[in-house]
C-alpha cells in the first residue's frame, strides 16, 4: 500500500472557514473526500502536510516510499499513472507548481529540513494530456461537484451489483446505485441528468423528489416530500429536507425541514432551522463577490449563482435568511429578523440587529450535546482546534475591539 502524504498549499486560505478545522484533503465534493478519492484511485493511505495546530489530530506518516501530492488536485486515472511512474526525487510540476513527487526518507528529511539535497529533478506536465482539476475557490466546490459526482460514482460501482430498487419508487434512467442496508420507498428518482447513489443504511423518504447527480453517503437521510436538484451530496449521517439545489453537505449536518438552499456548501455539525432560505441569485443578476480571507475582503466569484457557506458547528434558527454570497466562520449562532452581514466570522452570536461573542466554553457544551448524539466525543483534540480557531478569527469581531478601546 502506498503512502500518501497530501500538503496543503496557498489555496488553503481561498477555502476558509472550512479548512480552518480540517486540512484541505479532508474536505467532501462528489460522494468522496479528496483524501478518499486519492486512496482509491492509487491504492494508498493517507496522511497529511498541513497547519501545526492540526497536526495532531491529522499527523503525517513517513516511510521509505513516500508520495507527496497537492491536496487541492482531484485525481484522474491519467494523473495517476503519471504519478505512480515517478522514480525517487522525481516531481510533476504544472506551470511551475508542484503536483507530485517521490522521495525516500532520507530525501523527504532533507527537504523538510531545507538541507542541501540533490537537485529535484522537475517534469512540467503541461501540455503533457494530463489535465486535472484543483480547487481554488469555495463556488469551486459546488461548481465542480457534479463533475466528481459523476467520478465518484462510475469509481464505487464498477463491476458491482446494486442492491433491488422496491417497485414502489418512480425511475427514470439507469444510473442509481443502492448500497447495502439503503432504503427507498415510494419516491421518484429521476437519473437521467446524472448519477444517483445512496450509501449503506442511507434512507430516502415518501414522497421526495430527486433528480441527479445525487450523492446520498451512508446513513444519511432525505426526509419526506424534499426537492432535491443535482449536483447534490448529502454527506454521512446528515438529515435534509426542503429544497436544495447543486449543493455540499460534508457530513454529520442537518437541514432537516422545508426551506430553500442552493449552490451551497455545509461543513460539519451544522443545523440549519426550519423554513429557513438562502438567495443564490442577485436580483440584478450581476456576478457574485464573496468574502475572502486572504485579501480581508469581498472578490467576485465569476459565478451569477453563488449560496450560503457555512462552517463547523454553526446553527441558524428558524425563518432565517441569508443573502447571496453569504459566509458563516466556525461556531457562528444565528438567529432573528432579517439578513445577516454577508460575512458572518467564527464565534459570533446575534444576528442582522448585530453580534457579540460566542463564548467557547457555551460553544463546546453545545458540540458535545450535538456530537453525543451521533455516539461521538468532543476530544481534546478538537478542544485546540477549535480554541485556535477562536483566537485567529478574533481580528473579524470587530465588536470586541470596541470594549477594549
Amino acid at each position: 500500500m502506498k503512502n500518501l502524504i497530501l500538503f496543503d498549499s496557498d489555496v488553503r486560505d481561498q477555502l476558509l472557514p472550512f479548512t480552518y478545522t480540517r486540512p484541505v484533503g479532508e474536505i467532501r465534493i462528489g460522494i468522496l473526500t479528496i483524501r478518499e478519492k486519492w486512496e482509491r484511485c492509487l491504492k494508498g493511505r493517507v496522511s497529511y502536510i498541513t497547519q501545526e495546530y492540526l497536526s495532531d489530530k491529522y499527523p503525517i506518516r513517513i516511510e521509505k516510499e513516500n508520495y507527496v501530492i497537492n491536496a487541492a488536485i482531484l485525481p484522474n486515472k491519467p494523473l495517476c499513472e503519471l504519478i505512480e511512474q515517478l522514480e525517487f526525487n522525481e516531481a510533476l510540476l504544472w506551470k511551475g507548481d508542484l503536483v507530485a513527487a517521490k522521495f525516500d526518507q532520507e530525501q523527504y528529511k532533507n527537504l523538510m529540513g531545507n538541507e542541501d539535497m540533490q537537485e529535484i529533478s522537475g517534469i512540467e506536465m503541461e501540455g503533457a494530456g494530463a489535465a486535472f482539476t484543483r480547487i481554488e475557490s469555495l463556488s469551486d466546490l459546488f461548481r465542480y461537484n457534479e463533475e466528481e459526482l459523476r467520478k465518484d460514482f462510475r469509481m464505487l460501482t464498477q463491476g458491482r451489483t446494486s442492491q433491488p430498487i422496491s417497485s414502489t419508487n418512480r425511475v427514470l434512467g439507469e444510473d442509481i446505485f443502492l448500497e447495502e442496508g439503503a432504503i427507498v420507498e415510494c419516491a421518484t428518482l429521476n437519473a437521467t441528468a446524472g448519477p444517483i447513489y445512496v450509501g449503506k443504511q442511507a434512507e430516502i423518504m415518501e414522497g421526495a423528489m430527486i433528480r441527479g447527480g445525487l450523492g446520498l453517503c451512508e446513513h444519511a437521510q432525505i426526509k419526506m416530500g424534499a426537492k432535491i436538484y443535482g449536483a447534490t451530496t448529502v454527506g454521512p449521517w446528515c438529515k435534509v429536507g426542503g429544497e436544495v439545489v447543486n449543493s455540499v453537505f460534508f457530513g454529520y449536518s442537518n437541514k432537516a425541514h422545508d426551506g430553500f438552499l442552493g449552490n451551497s456548501v455545509i461543513g460539519e455539525w451544522c443545523n440549519i432551522g426550519a423554513d429557513s432560505n438562502n438567495s443564490n441569485l442577485k436580483n440584478n443578476y450581476e456576478e457574485v463577490r464573496l468574502w475572502n480571507y486572504s485579501t480581508g475582503g469581498f472578490a467576485k466569484t465569476g459565478t451569477q449563482f453563488c449560496g450560503l457557506f457555512m462552517a463547523d458547528h454553526s446553527k441558524c434558527g428558524i425563518n432565517t435568511m441569508f443573502n447571496t454570497g453569504t459566509v458563516i466562520g466556525v461556531s457562528a449562532n444565528i438567529f432573528g429578523d432579517g439578513f445577516p452581514r454577508q460575512f458572518v466570522p467564527s464565534f459570533s452570536w446575534g444576528g442582522a440587529n448585530g453580534f457579540s461573542t460566542y463564548k467557547t466554553e457555551k460553544a463546546f457544551q453545545t458540540a458535545e450535546k450535538v456530537m453525543e448524539r451521533r455516539g461521538l466525543n468532543l476530544e481534546a483534540q478538537d478542544r485546540l482546534i477549535l480554541l485556535r480557531v477562536f483566537e485567529d478569527s478574533a481580528k473579524y469581531r470587530p465588536w470586541e475591539k470596541k470594549k477594549t478601546t
